[in-house]
């Protein structure tokens, strides 16, 4: 690995439970590296856990194990990208340990590095009536994912590993500063998800309290407040 790429977390970060790690995760950047050496970033404001054969509304449910969601049964520090409603992909990193189907999804992050071309990413061939604003650019798992050009070739990445040269390097660098307190993360139900199960009203999801870079519905600020 050259002097300028970032270095990797270790897979021993990786290696914990997912409502452990979407901690964990927020406050670290998340960094891109393109194929031309054009760097992207930010950091992440929001997570959310997925507990793997027990969790109803995890893509593992029951043990499901299809070529899908192969990325999720992998050694922890795994890329899992899955393609959404026709048209949307996105992120999630293995937990745990090798063989255990937990994940956690990487909602948003507030881009630091790299804004002209996420937005250009986002915007796509024509341009908008209204150019977005730096929180809207990755405020979402979807938006995320296409800011950073992030797609099906990504899956099964190992993040603990380096760059890959016809992909570029995608990391989570190590951390430069404290990890953030419980008290300034917010928790509440995870987004989107159907049923009426105590896993759809789970307190999985997690985001920097007061973070205007997260997806809506947005966290009150506070531990556990909820949406």
């Amino acid at each position: 690995m050259s002097r300028d790429q970032p270095r990797p977390l270790s897979r021993r970060f990786f290696a914990t439970d997912p409502e452990t790690l979407a901690r964990k995760l927020l406050g670290c950047t998340l960094a891109r590296t393109l194929p031309d050496g054009s760097r992207l970033a930010g950091t992440i404001v929001e997570t959310e856990a997925y507990l793997g054969v027990r969790d109803t509304s995890s893509h593992t449910y029951g043990g499901r194990r299809t070529e899908r969601v192969a990325s999720m049964w992998a050694r922890p520090g795994t890329l899992y990208v899955y393609f959404t409603y026709g048209m949307h992909f996105c992120m999630n990193i293995s937990a745990g340990s090798e063989g255990v189907p937990v994940a956690v999804l990487l909602r948003a992050i507030e881009p630091t590095e790299g804004l002209d071309l996420l937005r250009a990413h986002r915007t796509g061939p024509k341009p908008r009536k209204k150019p977005l604003t730096d929180r809207d650019l990755c405020s979402g798992p979807a938006r995320l994912c296409q800011a950073l050009a992030i797609g099906r070739p990504h899956d099964g990445l190992d993040l603990t590993a380096g760059p890959v040269p016809e992909l570029g390097a995608l990391v989570i660098e190590r951390r430069k500063t404290s990890p953030i307190a419980d008290d300034q993360i917010a928790v509440g139900p995870r987004v989107g998800l159907s049923g009426n199960d105590e896993w759809t009203h789970a307190p999985l999801r997690f985001a920097i309290a007061g973070s205007p870079y997260t997806s809506r519905p947005r966290l009150k600020t506070g531990l556990g407040d909820g949406v």
